[in-house]
């Protein structure tokens, strides 16, 4: 289970409302509990560095990858995982998530038509990214 409190939320939803009609992403970083609960308390919009179409694609800039992961350091927290939005799409987790996920990371996927929030969903891929498991997600 992935909890994503409130205003790590609104980050995740407005960059997503932003970059529509392309794809955005971002990494999420929080605590994970004893009993495997994640808490999301910061969501860090990255840049998409995809070079081909962005309205299906994303590529986490490598630099605001590595900026995500030392500010969680700097707070005594861990990268849980990543976002990323589909455009015009649900929020489901397509073969090209899948292929290109890190293993048990959790993985959001906004749904944003035309240009407002519709929908979310949480998944982890297991460790030979041949499927993804969805996770239950609270915001």
């Amino acid at each position: 289970m992935i909890r994503i409190e409130s205003e790590a939320w609104q980050a995740m939803v407005e960059h997503a409302k932003r970059a529509f009609p392309k794809e955005c992403c971002g990494v999420m970083i929080g605590a994970e509990a004893d009993d495997g609960k994640r808490q999301v308390t910061h969501a860090i919009p990255c840049r998409n560095a995809y070079e081909g179409d962005q309205k299906d694609r994303f590529l986490i800039d490598p630099k605001d990858q590595l900026a995500a992961d030392r500010k969680a350091r700097e707070l005594g927290l861990t990268v849980l995982g990543f976002f990323h939005s589909h455009p015009n799409e649900g929020s489901y987790f397509s073969a090209t998530d899948l292929k290109n996920s890190w293993p048990w990371y959790s993985n959001v996927v906004l749904s944003i038509r035309d240009g407002e929030f519709k929908e979310a969903k949480s998944f982890i891929a297991n460790d030979d990214q041949t499927a993804a498991d969805p996770e239950e997600l609270e915001f």
